[in-house]
């Protein structure tokens, strides 16, 4: 990789963190220049990473200002519930089929809530976020569906998004979330799709709602 790609890689990185995490907001204006003197490059390394963010919907690009940073589009937030809605659901019918005990699962995800409530506890919403990820996670890749498990890898970078604002949005609703995986990895440890299925709706409207 040259100077300039690598450059402009690191660019479109950090500014990408920077955009799932919450460091900058929806309608929150960038600076070439500004990132450009943050970052310790020149302008055109910024420009690029600016066009390749701007092509996955997360910048929309200002003549001569630089860029904005696209709020979540009440739309994507309902596509991307009924998306997980799927293959999440879908997830643990295949799990309901195994004859293979799920107690494993169950103390993974267990293990998980943990991280999410010390997170949850700490004000943490980063932290919270990568574990509520890696929960939902874990339910889709131990059920083995390789095409589900692409699927669901390629919403991660919107499904970041989303939850740390809701967990920045209300720091109560984190633990109501944690309650939430509770009762869901209750019912995949009972092999009891309909009630998975109506509750992960339940959390999943309700989390989207404060992003909304």
């Amino acid at each position: 990789m040259s100077e300039g790609n690598s450059s402009g890689q690191r660019v479109y990185q950090a500014t990408k963190d920077q955009i799932l995490s919450g460091v900058v907001r929806g309608g929150q204006l960038l600076s070439e220049v500004e990132v450009a003197a943050q970052l310790g490059v020149s302008r055109t390394p910024v420009h690029e990473a600016f066009l390749r963010l701007a092509a996955e919907d997360l910048l929309e690009l200002l003549p001569r200002r630089g860029a904005v940073v696209v709020p979540v589009p009440p739309q994507e937030a309902t596509e991307l519930l009924e998306m997980r809605l799927a293959l999440e659901s879908a997830a643990v019918r295949r799990l309901c089929r195994t004859s293979g005990s799920v107690d494993a699962l169950y103390a993974e995800l267990t293990a998980l809530i943990a991280v999410q409530r010390d997170s949850a506890t700490a004000g943490d919403g980063d932290r919270f976020a990568a574990a509520d990820d890696a929960f939902h996670r874990l339910i889709v890749d131990t059920a083995g569906n390789a095409i589900g498990q692409r699927f669901y890898a390629s919403l991660g970078d919107r499904q970041r998004r989303m939850m740390v604002d809701a967990a920045r949005a209300d720091h109560a609703r984190m633990t109501r979330m944690c309650d939430d995986h509770g009762r869901l990895a209750d019912a995949v440890l009972r092999r009891d799709l309909p009630a998975f299925t109506d509750l992960l709706l339940e959390h999943l409207q309700a989390t989207y709602g404060v992003v909304l």
